[in-house]
């Protein structure tokens, strides 16, 4: 992912993206309340699947979200947009030191970022930490921070694109679930003037965080997909980050598991380099299922250079031999419709030739 052209291009990223024209959907409503048994830390309730991740406990009122800069810098007035929001769900918030911080592209130095994230982990009275912003910097970082408090401090991590660090290490060495959703820089400036999809994607966090209601998006029918449905824990995240972490103490541990994966401001070729590393490293021959979100592409400077395939082309030659539901152009990455996703958390997909449904369970 090229993070410096996503961060000039944020505004206009819907045209360039192979799979975002078909990714206008939105989270649906479905009113399911939840009893004060089904808040309990680590219970997934009596479900026909159960998790093997730890559920961290659910936000309540008064909770506070700690904001934090581990990877690239952001000014305190940039997080004003997601602090009126959080207060106005209730919670409350408390904004590390790398906030306002920045060391070239970072916010802060690598020891400071480490520390901030580090201090925010340790305190109790922080039930989450959502990562202010994206670019590049968590790997830097990722073994200096010791998480092992969230053995008996679980929280809520939040974030995605360069946060896709967190969500793997995590996931690999803790096995707990957290949360793929929008960061600071993605609150719009204006609530008001926000979008019903803009609205939707914000209040998806909050809905993820407090339990409100159970997860459930759609999305359209692609003649790529390939039916069929699936229960199993959600992983996932951004591509390039994914790939650059195979073989770490942080990799991606896919089998049995519903995989999702976004790019952005990539070439073609780089994109299926992506994804044969996926397939010569065994990550999808054991999948349950597999999430195509947007998929944005960097043209060629000659077009005599482009691939003659496209990333549906490019996605369906590596799983071909597999029989798992494959769906395209699903809500997730960098583009306005990306909904928070509960990683290491059951769910059901179901792709059939009227479109795709995923549900937590």
């Amino acid at each position: 992912m090229d993070r410096s052209k996503f961060l000039k291009t944020a505004g206009a990223l819907l045209p360039l993206s192979l799979c975002s024209k078909n990714a206008l959907l939105g989270a649906m409503n479905t009113h399911q309340k939840l009893s004060p048994d089904d808040n309990q830390s680590f219970n997934t309730g009596d479900l026909a699947l159960r998790s093997a991740s730890k559920i961290p406990p659910y936000l309540q009122k008064g909770d506070c979200i700690g904001i934090t800069s581990p990877s690239g810098h952001i000014q305190y007035k940039e997080l004003l947009p997601a602090i009126s929001r959080i207060k106005s769900w209730g919670l409350t918030f408390k904004t590390g030191q790398t906030i306002g911080l920045k060391d070239g592209t970072f916010g802060g130095t690598d020891q400071q970022r480490a520390t901030d994230f580090q201090l925010m982990l340790e305190d109790p009275a922080i039930k989450a930490i959502l990562c202010a912003r994206g670019g590049y910097g968590a790997v830097r970082i990722i073994d200096r921070i010791d998480f092992s408090s969230l053995n008996k401090n679980p929280k809520w991590i939040i974030g995605f694109s360069d946060a896709t660090v967190f969500h793997m290490h995590i996931a690999h060495n803790y096995h707990m679930a957290t949360l793929h959703s929008k960061m600071c820089n993605s609150f719009p400036d204006n609530w008001d003037k926000a979008t019903a999809q803009q609205k939707a994607t914000i209040d998806s966090i909050r809905d993820a965080l407090m339990n409100t209601q159970k997860m459930h998006y759609r999305s359209l029918m692609n003649p790529m997909n390939r039916s069929g449905s699936a229960e199993a824990e959600l992983i996932g995240g951004n591509m390039r980050t994914i790939e650059n972490l195979s073989g770490t103490r942080s990799s991606l541990e896919a089998a049995g598991k519903i995989l999702f994966l976004e790019e952005t401001h990539e070439y073609l070729y780089n994109m299926d380099r992506m994804l044969w590393n996926l397939e010569r490293t065994g990550q999808l021959k054991h999948l349950k299922g597999l999430i195509i979100g947007a998929m944005i592409r960097t043209p060629q400077r000659d077009p005599n250079d482009e691939m003659n395939k496209s990333i549906y082309e490019l996605v369906m030659e590596k799983v071909k031999e597999y029989n798992y539901p494959v769906t395209f152009d699903f809500p997730v990455g960098h583009i306005v419709e990306n909904y928070a996703l509960k990683c290491g958390v059951p769910h059901r997909l179901e792709v059939t030739t009227i479109g795709t449904t995923l549900t937590e369970l």
